[in-house]
């Protein structure tokens, strides 16, 4: 499925092995980007906790840093982990509904499924609070009526089915590519051309909690269609808003394509260590989404607003 969140396994063990970025961090923020569907506070924890080892050896201080080539380990210390996801009394932020699915304006920092770290608090667990019906045999325990998903730290439309009928007819949808999703980005530099289409296939990154582009003859066909809305200065940087059009949906596609070309999004701290930012998250936000309705086949077309992190950005531009 697209956009998925990167994850630990199923023991909750994180490990990777630093790259030369890494060694100019601390090891709590480092964990940070490649574990995204952890908090930092609990990742803070758990190091204190003596549950990080480098290079085989115990690690209780956050601020420590570490060389290139090490190797570092987290064991996250999951409770017991539940058999179904539960319902919670958490609001949701609803742009569209009707008898079938559900479209909703995901915030930033919400997780969509229970997960590794993460088993309360996030999309599903509001939607089962709110829809108990979703709580069916024919639907997965944990990603009841998913469709597709969204990064922990990107906003904007995400759709949930609410029947299983719904979910089958929504996921060949994605499958046959008659979706049409459009993102806002912020990014680094200004981009050139002003429109452009990038194709580079995508593989997972062969030592971290990450994807990469593709060596030759490898990976999964990415395809991404940009448009440069509006160039500025902010923060005494050259940044651009683009328009961007994913064509494929492999996870994390258009931060790994953005940052490729050279304009990584900003305050995407797992494709973007080398530029800090006062950004508060990564700022990519799922403004529209277009999909054949599942059981009409009307096109539908829903649009989530612009987050007010996002616009606080836009209206701090110097224009170009």
């Amino acid at each position: 499925m697209p956009d998925e969140p990167g994850t630990g396994n199923d023991s909750g063990v994180y490990e990777f092995t630093l790259d030369e970025l890494d060694a100019d961090e601390r090891i709590d923020q480092v964990l940070a980007a490649y574990c995204p569907d952890l908090s930092r506070t609990h990742i803070q924890k758990l190091i204190r906790d003596g549950k990080l080892t480098v290079n085989g050896k115990v690690c209780d201080v956050p601020r420590l840093k570490f060389p290139a080539g090490a190797v570092a380990r987290l064991t996250d210390s999951l409770p017991s982990v539940p058999d179904r996801a539960e319902g919670e009394d958490i609001p949701l932020d609803v742009i569209y509904e009707d008898d079938v699915l559900l479209v909703i304006n995901k915030p930033a920092g919400m997780v969509v499924h229970p997960a590794a770290g993460n088993w309360h608090g996030t999309v599903v667990n509001a939607v089962l609070g709110r829809e108990p019906g979703l709580d069916d045999e024919d639907f997965d325990a944990m990603r009841p009526g998913i469709v597709h998903r969204l990064d922990k730290d990107t906003s904007g439309a995400l759709i949930i089915a609410k029947t299983p009928k719904a979910l089958r007819k929504l996921a060949k949808s994605f499958a046959d590519r008659d979706v049409q999703k459009t993102y806002l980005a912020i990014v680094h530099g200004w981009p050139s051309p002003d429109v452009n289409v990038v194709n580079a296939p995508i593989m997972r990154h062969p030592d971290h909690k990450r994807m990469a582009i593709a060596r030759s003859g490898q990976g999964r066909e990415a395809v991404t269609t940009w448009k440069v809305i509006r160039k500025g200065v902010w923060d005494g940087r050259k940044v651009a808003v683009m328009e961007m059009h994913p064509h494929t949906g492999r996870t994390h596609q258009i931060r790994v394509h953005l940052s490729y070309k050279d304009y990584p999004i900003v305050g995407d701290k797992l494709y973007n260590r080398g530029r800090s930012s006062p950004a508060p998250r990564q700022m990519l936000h799922a403004r529209r989404i277009s999909f054949p309705h599942p059981v009409t086949g009307e096109r539908m077309m829903v649009e989530a607003p612009i987050p007010d992190d996002f616009l606080a950005i836009i209206q701090a531009f110097q224009e170009a």
